[in-house]
């Protein structure tokens, strides 16, 4: 039986029910749209404000900070972050993950537990917390999405779609994607490439990114050098797409018994705030190490680093993201991953350059993050969109990144089916695709979305 048989409505079936679906998916781009753009103003807000800053990146007002300043406002963040998810987990009502909702005929996300879920990620990251913040606006659009749906004469399948859409609406406006974001709702949450589910996802996300361009800058997250791709680059890819695949599947598998270990109880209230203060010690001398690792990422971009430093940060990221995770703070791995990926690709690439030089050695930074996000995310389509999207990387660099993803996601794929294999309960929340996973104490519905 349909959903909207179910609830009583007679389906909709013609020029009616199309114009409706129509005028239903625009209140959702839109929804989706102001629910990104907020919360990407709020992160801005916490950290100028957290770190005394008015213009500049998040890594220069960082650095600008007292070391003193640094811990103390890692240590409000674990408080934050202690006492806010104690809390939530103690007296608000069980989480339903994007999944859940996008599976259920009658999707019921809770409207309070899910906007306090969504704030702390967003206030803990604009504090420092190495977790990634994409994860809350995805929620909070599909929240949005919920809402709207279940009071228009929608079907059980259009209410499927809308709440994928608004999920991928929320990550087109918070980083300025919307082809990233579209593919992300299809291959990720969806599953599907239907023209059904295509229309919806580009609408939602072509609007939502619209709306953010009234308050966010309309510019790739990072801005590259002018970047040129050879032969040299090819090969490289052919080689160590294998190995970043091995190296992702690690780290997923790190982050994914971090997060199922971690506390739900008054724990929360000591692990939280102790593993924050730890963060902030290792930021006295590493303030690169703080927040979702875009400042990391933006130094293999940009920086050219020495080898020491890119291999300290990547060990030190992988660390505070696996110990925050441990401690119970909730978050993204998106930028994370790409951060990793992009440390990753410095260091083979430098060594490589010496063997074989030409290329610039960020051409390898960019080919290294997409190819751990899609390998450590499991999303290879939208990994090499996004990576394209997220640095505006030439043409050149197109064929070196599919090379790289395809290895580094055919060697995770082996990984996950040769007994190395996990199952993760995903407590923290969110909400991952329509496929696999099981729920655990903290949410309904399965794989968190902190995964993606």
């Amino acid at each position: 039986m349909s959903g909207a048989a179910a609830s009583g409505r007679a389906p909709h079936d013609g020029r009616t029910g199309v114009i409706r679906f129509g005028l239903v998916t625009v209140l959702v781009g839109l929804g989706a749209g102001v629910a990104g753009t907020a919360l990407a103003l709020l992160l801005h807000l916490v950290q100028h404000t957290a770190y005394g800053y008015r213009s500049g990146s998040f890594l220069a007002g960082v650095e600008a900070a007292a070391p003193w300043r640094r811990v103390a406002m890692m240590a409000l963040g674990g408080v934050v972050a202690g006492v806010g998810w104690w809390a939530l987990y103690r007296y608000g009502r069980p989480l339903v993950s994007i999944r859940a909702a996008v599976a259920s005929p009658r999707p019921r996300m809770p409207v309070l537990s899910t906007l306090w879920h969504g704030l702390l990620q967003i206030v803990t990251v604009g504090l420092g917390s190495p977790l990634g913040r994409e994860v809350a606006p995805r929620e909070v659009a599909a929240l949005i999405a919920t809402e709207i749906t279940e009071r228009t004469a929608v079907t059980a399948r259009q209410r499927q779609v809308l709440i994928a859409s608004a999920a991928g609406g929320g990550l087109a406006a918070v980083y300025d994607v919307p082809l990233g974001a579209t593919v992300f709702t299809l291959e990720v949450l969806l599953a599907s490439w239907a023209v059904g589910a295509v229309l919806p996802a580009v609408v939602v996300a072509a609007l939502a990114t619209l709306i953010s361009w009234l308050a966010l800058p309309d510019e790739p997250v990072y801005h590259l050098p002018q970047l040129a791709g050879g032969g040299s680059l090819i090969v490289w890819s052919v080689l160590v797409g294998p190995v970043i695949g091995l190296c992702a599947y690690v780290f997923s598998r790190a982050a994914t018994a971090a997060r199922d270990r971690a506390p739900r109880g008054k724990a929360l209230l000591v692990t939280a705030p102790v593993a924050f203060v730890l963060i902030g010690l290792l930021a006295v001398p590493y303030p690169q190490l703080l927040g979702n690792g875009k400042a990391p990422a933006e130094i293999a971009f940009l920086a050219e680093p020495g080898f020491g430093l890119v291999a300290m940060l990547l060990l030190l990221r992988v660390l505070v993201v696996v110990l925050a995770l441990g401690a119970g703070a909730a978050g993204g791995l998106l930028t994370p991953s790409l951060a990793n990926g992009a440390l990753l690709g410095v260091l083979a690439g430098a060594a490589w350059l010496l063997w074989w030089p030409g290329d610039p050695l960020t051409s390898y930074a960019v080919v290294g993050a997409g190819a751990f996000l899609a390998a450590a995310q499991r999303m290879p389509l939208t990994a090499v969109v996004l990576i394209l999207e997220f640095t505006d990387a030439p043409r050149e660099l197109v064929v070196p990144v599919l090379i790289a993803v395809s290895g580094a996601v055919a060697v995770r794929w082996v990984c996950d089916r040769s007994g190395l294999g996990w199952r993760g309960t995903g407590r923290a929340g969110g909400g991952g695709a329509v496929r696999g996973g099981g729920a655990g104490p903290g949410v309904v519905g399965g794989k968190s979305d902190a995964e993606t």
